[in-house]
């Protein structure tokens, strides 16, 4: 069943879903199923599973010599989605992003999906490399998700990239999309985020998911212009508890959003970590109990550094 339909057949509840990442290289999956098994309770209606780009290093040769090289520290994207349908029998979801991949690379991984019987998808931009200062695409990838979303209609369509025909088409790809409550960081201004959004939905996307965000007014303000620019589709509250006092000054730098006031006085009173995750706690089950009362279709719950913290909310409101 699509994410959509899981959603939408979920009754009154919100429905609630995560997002976690492939282990880093060489680590295994042991941490990786401990993050599901703890959720796993709340009866999650899907996974999904972040990708990330390779980055270039220099390593060091010795006698001043150094070597560029390319690193892939997260691999594994399709594999890691693999294991878990397998295991546990979830929806899985994995992105596929225009950051860092070639139009091959992209539908060698639509061709291994689809013989998994993997057919959700998310589909992204992603994020600049280290070493760039604006977002720059690849030879022979893309520079839009609009780009991305146009070969994956294409596949869905039954052709490959060169034309030619795909001899036995499985089940289409369906796909959500990101979107920003507080605008994406390179957008002039959210009127024009929203055209972009609205384009998107208009070539296929069933759903948007949002980057996280602490103030549900701008959330709320977000989904009427929407609405009001014709954009009928879900819009999935992206949520991660505040969880370190660091996370004062690194969220808003990092993500790109603004944490309510109210939020960064009583942050500030912080003396510890464990205070500061106990505050995020209490102040994420009052911001997904007002998301609920507003009947938000579903919960989607970002888990790095906060797979505790998301289990005692979810504790709360579920």
């Amino acid at each position: 069943m699509k994410v959509i339909e899981l959603i939408k057949n979920n009754g009154s509840r919100t429905a609630f879903s995560f997002e976690v990442l492939p282990p880093l290289k060489g680590t295994g999956t042991e941490a990786l199923f401990r993050t599901i098994d703890v959720l796993r309770e709340f009866d999650p209606k899907y996974v999904n599973i972040t990708t990330h780009r390779g980055e270039y290093v220099y390593k060091d040769l010795g006698e001043g010599l150094y070597r560029r090289e390319l690193v892939r520290r997260r691999p594994g994207t399709v594999a890691v989605a693999a294991a878990i349908q397998h295991k546990y029998g979830l929806t899985v979801v994995p992105h596929i992003v225009c950051s860092g991949s070639t139009s091959a690379d992209i539908e060698y991984a639509l061709l291994d999906l689809q013989f998994l019987g993997i057919t959700d998808l998310l589909l992204l931009r992603g994020d600049k490399a280290k070493h760039e200062s604006s977002f720059t695409a690849v030879p022979g990838g893309y520079l839009h998700t609009t780009e991305l979303i146009e070969q994956v209609n294409r596949y869905n369509s039954g052709l490959f990239m060169d034309g030619s025909s795909i001899k036995a088409p499985g089940l289409p790809f369906s796909y959500g999309v990101a979107c920003y409550p507080e605008k994406h960081e390179e957008a002039p201004n959210l009127q024009n985020d929203l055209e972009w959004l609205k384009r998107k939905v208009e070539m296929g996307a069933e759903y948007a998911v949002t980057q996280l965000f602490y103030d549900n007014e701008r959330y709320f303000r977000f989904v009427e212009m929407a609405r009001e620019a014709g954009i009928t589709i879900p819009i999935i509250p992206g949520i991660k508890p505040f969880a370190k006092m660091s996370q004062l000054t690194v969220i808003p730098k990092t993500f790109k959003v603004d944490l309510p006031q109210a939020l960064a006085v009583e942050a500030a009173k912080c003396k510890s970590d464990a205070e500061a995750q106990a505050l995020g706690v209490e102040w994420c089950v009052a911001q997904c109990k007002e998301l609920m009362a507003h009947g938000v279709p579903s919960l989607h719950f970002y888990t790095v550094s906060a797979v505790e913290s998301i289990r005692q909310v979810a504790k709360e409101i579920y």
